[in-house]
This record gives structure tokens, C-alpha cells and sequence, in this order.
């Protein structure tokens, strides 16, 4: 019962992180119609800013996620501004486009730091509960995962902000008929994407390691959590995240690891097959 508990929390973690690296591909991928193929990179870049400011500059924790979302985030809006702006409408130039970009993005960060490099677990020690016994830094994952996704989905739902993203993934010609700068919230959107994406790789940094392949190893899960929830739906995407991320964990205790990966990829491709547009389908008008 104590491994099944324990199993239990190892999974609900697992989720955190996982939804937290989907958010921001969901943005992306949902709201702009935009197949990022650089979005492990940005988590790359989000784990080398916190080495950067633990290790290097030893500076807390806190200042490593603001300076890994606003790096993240800066390079979204350079490559919004000089890529995908000109290819919206160019699905298949755009996924070579961001592919191109990944393989630059991976690199440079070979050729600046060839080695795995360790970031301090800024929160050390355990939590016992009853017979449980759980990391104090799984319980932050979790709660910042939370946070992160009622900030969103406030910033989405309940803003000015929001409601013109909402505006132009409806009808874009007729938002730009009423006047709103659909070009700005386009930058803005894909850098808080990408800042989202940027804040994952700084969490992942004290558990995993920094390396130039950590982001391109939750790429694949990211596409699929996003397409699971519903590409549009931010419930949805928790939702998926919390289904993989448990039975994932759950599944390994019973058999290994690479089969519990290959029979939880069958139940999603099930799943595709029934429902395409996800658990959490956004109905068009």
C-alpha cells in the first residue's frame, strides 16, 4: 500500500512537470495554429538560465524562474518577430522553419556546454506523511504547476488581453476590422508561450540535469499531452497531463519503464481515433 502511495505522488510530479511544459506548447500549437518545433529548445534555454543563476551568479531559486521565463520569453519574440510572423499561413515552412531553429538553438548550447551541468536542489529534504515519505521539491512542482495554470487561465479568460486572443483565434480578419493590433498580441502570445516553456526547463534543472537534449526528451510527450486534452483547452491539457504522467508511473511499477511508455502511447492513439479533437473538444461557431 506504501509503494502504491508513494507511486501515487511520484506521478502526480510527474504530471506537474509535464503540465507545465504543455502549457506553453498549447498556447502556441491551440490558440496561434503555430507547430513549434523549437519548444524543447526554449526548455533547454529555461534550464541553462537557471545553472546560469544558482551556479554561477548564486542568486535564489525564485530569481532563476523570472530570469528563465524573461530569456525565454525574449527569444520567443525575436523568432516570432523574424520567422513565424512571415509564415502563418505556411504550416509546412513553419514546422521546418522552428526544426531549423531547435537544430541551431541545440548547437550552440553543445558548443558552450558539451557536458551536463548540475543545478542545487533549492529545496532540500523530505516530507513524512504517515508512511509516505515525499520530496519537498515535488510539493513545490505541484503547487507551482497549479499556480501556473490559474494564472493562465485568468491572463486568458478574464483580461482585456485575453479576450483579444480569444478575437483573433475566432476571426482574425474581423478583429483587425475593429482596430486591435492582432500583430502585437501575435509576439506577445508566442513569448509567453515560450516563457512558459522557459520556467519548465528551470524546474526540471534540479532534478534532471542541464543538457543541450533535456527539452527535446519532453517534446514528444508535450505534442501528445496537448493533443489528448484538446489543442485549445487548458482544463483539457491539465487533465491529460495528470492521465499520463499517473499511468506512466503507475505502469512502470508494474512492468518497465519502456513498455509502460509503449502501451500508454497506444491508449492515446486509441484515443485519437475516437475523439481527434481531444478530451476537451472547443466548439467552433
Amino acid at each position: 500500500m506504501a509503494s502504491f502511495i508513494s507511486q501515487l505522488s511520484n506521478g502526480l510530479n510527474q504530471s506537474a512537470v509535464l503540465l507545465i511544459a504543455t502549457l506553453g506548447l498549447m498556447i502556441i500549437f491551440g490558440m496561434m495554429n503555430v507547430i513549434n518545433m523549437a519548444h524543447g529548445q526554449m526548455i533547454m534555454i529555461g534550464g541553462f538560465c537557471a545553472y546560469i543563476v544558482t551556479a554561477i551568479m548564486n542568486l535564489p531559486f525564485i530569481f532563476a524562474i523570472l530570469i528563465s521565463f524573461l530569456a525565454t520569453a525574449l527569444v520567443g519574440v525575436v523568432i516570432e518577430l523574424l520567422v513565424i510572423k512571415r509564415l502563418y499561413t505556411k504550416p509546412t515552412e513553419t514546422i521546418l522553419a522552428t526544426y531549423a531553429i531547435s537544430v541551431i538553438l541545440t548547437e550552440v548550447a553543445r558548443m558552450i556546454w558539451p557536458l551536463s551541468q548540475n543545478v542545487k536542489m533549492p529545496l532540500p529534504g523530505n516530507l513524512k506523511i504517515g508512511i509516505v515519505t515525499i520530496p519537498v521539491y515535488n510539493i513545490f512542482v505541484v503547487i507551482m504547476a497549479i499556480a501556473l495554470l490559474v494564472f493562465t487561465i485568468l491572463l486568458f479568460k478574464r483580461t482585456r488581453f485575453g479576450k483579444k486572443i480569444g478575437a483573433i483565434t475566432q476571426n482574425r480578419q474581423m478583429t483587425e476590422c475593429l482596430g486591435i493590433n492582432t500583430t502585437q498580441i501575435d509576439t506577445l502570445t508566442f513569448a509567453y508561450g515560450a516563457g512558459l516553456a522557459g520556467i519548465a526547463g528551470c524546474i526540471l534543472a534540479p532534478t534532471t540535469g542541464v543538457s543541450y537534449n533535456m527539452g527535446s526528451l519532453y517534446l514528444t510527450d508535450s505534442f501528445l499531452t496537448a493533443v489528448t486534452g484538446g489543442v485549445q483547452s487548458m482544463i483539457g491539457t491539465a487533465v491529460a497531463a495528470g492521465i499520463i504522467g499517473e499511468s506512466r508511473t503507475i505502469l512502470s511499477g508494474v512492468i518497465n519503464q519502456t513498455w509502460a511508455m509503449i502501451l500508454v502511447f497506444l491508449a492515446i492513439i486509441a484515443l485519437i481515433r475516437f475523439k481527434p479533437d481531444g478530451l476537451f473538444h472547443k466548439e467552433g461557431r
